[in-house]
């Protein structure tokens, strides 16, 4: 409900539910559903919408006043530190290629210090969790940086910059990633993420086009397709490398090279608490862990032009 709370009051203040929906990050439609089941709970029209643009009725005008006090009181209990400060529940969202070493290493250290708070984790595209976190529902979110720009309640700290490679089984032979990403079917990274938008880019500014095989959003299961001989792929240089399977090499792309910004979003009272800061840092002490030259070798590197 307070999603739908929330959504009610960016329409009244942007005034029409295109700007509501540009202002938080989803779709016109969603915006339209989530007012719809806000009226049927409270049986009331909320907005005229007989003209252009709606207008609130007697009912939503009083509505508004009810939900934006709601929305105050929900802000203030978050902002209490002696609320749930020895128990509690931590959301996490992330996307799937940071799910590895990235997300279960530091949720482990974390509940090693916090053993009464329950995680639950949650896996989304990008678009999504800025959403989430819009409305309050996770904590926090491990992502791709967003190609648009984030509500000014929600803020962005970038925690890696991670450089795309050409991964490829080892039978490939090639004395460059341009030699060797036309000699098996390419594995594209799905159109709809932001590291695949990323990708599209990229094929597009070097003027090359592929035989796609396959689409698929998770990395590492793009890893193992490439181990398999299914085909090659456009994949982040990331802190997760190490777990790759065998029989992959991978070429750099040399001065062509792009990167895929990693980092976390979250609403800027969150980064204050200090039960989300020490996960935070458990995130940050695995991400120097995994640059750690003892921690084992990546995976090989053909050579870059």
């Amino acid at each position: 409900m307070l999603r739908e709370l929330k959504t009610f009051l960016a329409v009244a203040k942007h005034g029409t539910f295109s700007a509501a929906a540009a202002r938080i990050g989803i779709t016109q439609s969603a915006v339209s559903s989530q007012i719809q089941r806000v009226e049927e709970q409270l049986g009331v029209a909320l907005f005229d919408r007989s003209g252009r643009t709606p207008h609130l009725t007697k009912a939503g005008q009083e509505a508004l006043v009810l939900a934006a006090e709601m929305m105050a009181l929900h802000a203030r209990l978050l902002r209490e530190p002696s609320v749930a400060e020895n128990t509690g529940t931590l959301r996490i969202g992330a996307v799937a290629s940071a799910q590895g070493r990235l997300i279960a290493g530091p949720v482990t250290l974390f509940r090693e210090a916090f053993p009464a708070w329950r995680v639950e984790i949650v896996t989304g595209g990008g678009l999504a969790l800025v959403s989430q976190i819009d409305a309050g529902e996770i904590d926090l979110a491990v992502m791709s940086r967003p190609n648009f720009t984030l509500p000014e309640a929600i803020e962005w700290r970038r925690i890696a910059l991670e450089p795309f490679v050409l991964l490829a089984p080892e039978r490939i032979e090639a004395d460059s990633w341009r030699e060797a990403i036309g000699q098996a079917p390419f594995i594209r990274c799905a159109r709809h993420t932001f590291a695949g938008q990323l990708v599209d880019q990229f094929l597009a500014r070097e003027g090359i086009r592929v035989d796609d095989a396959l689409e698929v959003v998770d990395f590492h299961c793009i890893a193992q397709l490439v181990s398999s001989g299914a085909g090659l792929a456009l994949v982040p240089r990331n802190v997760d490398e190490r777990l790759w399977p065998g029989g992959v090499k991978a070429f750099g792309l040399g001065d062509r090279t792009f990167h895929r910004e990693l980092g976390i979003v979250q609403k800027p009272r969150h980064g204050r608490h200090p039960v989300i800061q020490k996960f935070v840092d458990e995130i940050d002490r695995a991400l120097a862990a995994a640059c750690d030259p003892d921690a084992g070798p990546p995976p090989p590197m053909a050579r870059s032009s």
